[in-house]
């Protein structure tokens, strides 16, 4: 799915994670809100969607974490900016899977994290 629009990178996001073996990705109920990272869920993940033009930051990593732990679920993190350094490093310290998408919408692994849940599943 090519991505135009900040819904189409969330319902790649959404695909992707079905594709890794999360059964029931929704969105929660909520208002949505324009430029805004969307939480997608499922049992046994909390997703973050960063459709914006900016690299996430340390703080978007760190939230996405404390949803997950919240959760008891793994956390990742779906950017179309990529990421600062600050933000790569702490996922790798704390785990975090961290995928960029690419306007063609295939989500790619940025860090050994995600590179082990797309070769483990969910």
């Amino acid at each position: 799915m090519t991505i135009r629009t900040a819904r189409d990178a969330v319902v790649t996001a959404a695909l992707y994670l079905r594709w890794l073996g999360f059964q029931d990705v929704r969105q929660p109920d909520q208002v949505p809100i324009p430029s805004a990272v969307v939480d997608l869920r499922a049992p046994g993940v909390v997703a973050q969607v960063d459709p914006t033009t900016a690299p996430a930051g340390l703080r978007a990593v760190e939230c996405v974490w404390l949803n997950g732990l919240t959760a008891s679920a793994t956390s990742v993190y779906f950017s179309l900016a990529g990421y600062t350094e600050e933000a790569r490093g702490r996922a790798d310290d704390l785990g975090i899977p961290l995928f960029v998408m690419d306007l063609t919408g295939m989500p790619q692994p940025v860090n050994d994290p995600a590179d082990r849940l797309v070769g483990m599943g969910a």
